[in-house]
């Protein structure tokens, strides 16, 4: 058997409707459980429950990518030119013999064309949302038809950078990229999923910019965390919290960042030094202590000032937490797949969370009036009054 295309269209109508087929599962269920709702209300729950899907497709990715199924099937959009593995056993029985723990094995088909055919439902899910969007009226309706159309574009840019991930054999800069998208794919649904409610949790003109702060530094770490994935570096600190066992081992900071090269080979196509995967590791984990202070001080901060933002900050506690933990157990624990998942879960989470409190948040406080309770938003209206 030949090396297939890279880009082989013919099974892109099967694989367009398997994902309808999916897709459709969850919005007969949304439709029996909301019928006696008003569309607004339909519209949010469908958003909230495309959110949920979203989450898990994004963890399905991190799933595919921790066990190497990335390159699964070696084309796109099918495998080996067929709408599933089933069609392909001919091939991957040859890529798999040719190498038993090669990147093409059945089970890895299988997962990658998973990842593919959910990817395919969430898509007419996000679809069907910009649709209810653009014909939804009353005075929100501008924000939603922005947001929707926001998001299918999103999506689409997703689902290119799905192709190329393939299509440029998991070239790191793209599958940082791809991974990136999925996390700015949750954050929109979150904010889409408030889009007719108005802010309603008071904070001062610090702890919002805070928020924003916050934001950056996520950015900043889930991009150091997604470096870390695709270049196969979590295990290049084999200890917590030294590594190597040093506090500041050698390490080749312009190898591993060098963005424009291949998996696994350095800038001007030499091997990639395992000093550079070192240097990758250590700056995601440095800047974690920093990421998880701010979010010690910004769970503090919200329950210090209690009302309702003291529920927030159990979540942000939490989720420091839960980051902390899955991190040390995979490093110090080789790498198993539940705790990767786990941390990979975690970050989603925070986005999620994060992206919430700065969309339900505004800039205003009464005098006296503790933060984000209703006596503070009686207060304002008295005096504005």
């Amino acid at each position: 058997m030949g090396t297939p295309a890279l880009v082989d269209l013919s099974p892109l109508l099967r694989i367009a409707l398997l994902g309808a087929l999916l897709a459709l599962g969850p919005l007969c269920w949304l439709w029996l459980r909301q019928r006696g709702s008003n569309p607004a209300q339909r519209l949010r729950a469908l958003t909230v429950l495309t959110l949920f899907l979203t989450f898990d497709l994004v963890l399905f990715g991190a799933y595919t990518r921790l066990t190497d199924s990335g390159l699964g099937c070696p084309d796109w959009p099918g495998c080996y030119g067929n709408a599933s593995p089933f069609g392909a056993r001919t091939d991957i029985d040859v890529a798999q013999h040719l190498a038993p723990f090669g990147p093409v094995t059945h089970a890895k088909a299988w997962i990658e064309m998973i990842h593919r055919y959910f990817a395919t439902a969430v898509g007419v899910l996000i679809t069907v949302l910009a649709i209810a969007g653009w014909t939804r009226s009353g005075r929100a309706a501008g924000a939603a038809r922005g947001l929707s159309s926001a998001t299918l574009a999103w999506v689409v840019m997703q689902g290119a950078f799905g192709a190329l991930t393939v299509t440029w054999k998991l070239y790191p800069a793209i599958v940082t990229l791809h991974l990136l998208g999925g996390l700015g794919l949750l954050a929109l649904l979150a904010v889409q999923s408030r889009a007719a409610a108005p802010p309603d949790l008071t904070i001062t003109p610090a702890l919002r910019r805070g928020l924003w702060v916050l934001a950056a530094m996520t950015l900043v770490q889930v991009t150091l965390g997604g470096w870390v994935s695709t270049n196969y570096a979590v295990l290049a600190c084999a200890g917590f919290p030294r590594c190597q066992g040093s506090g500041w081992p050698a390490m080749d900071f312009a190898g591993g960042f060098s963005v424009l090269r291949e998996l696994g080979s350095g800038a001007g196509g030499a091997p990639l030094r395992f000093e550079a995967l070192v240097a990758i590791h250590q700056s995601h984990r440095m800047f974690a202590g920093a990421i998880l202070t701010a979010m010690a001080l910004l769970a503090w901060r919200l329950r210090r000032d209690g009302g309702a933002l003291r529920r927030w900050a159990w979540p942000v506690a939490g989720l420091a937490l839960w980051q902390l933990a899955s991190g040390m157990v995979t490093v110090l624990f080789d790498w198993p797949l539940v705790a990767a998942l786990g941390h990979s879960a975690g970050a989603a989470g925070w986005v999620v969370v994060l992206t919430l409190l700065i969309r339900r948040s505004r800039r205003t406080r009464a005098a006296g009036v503790p933060l984000g309770t209703p006596g503070g938003r009686i207060r304002r209206m008295q005096a504005a009054s």
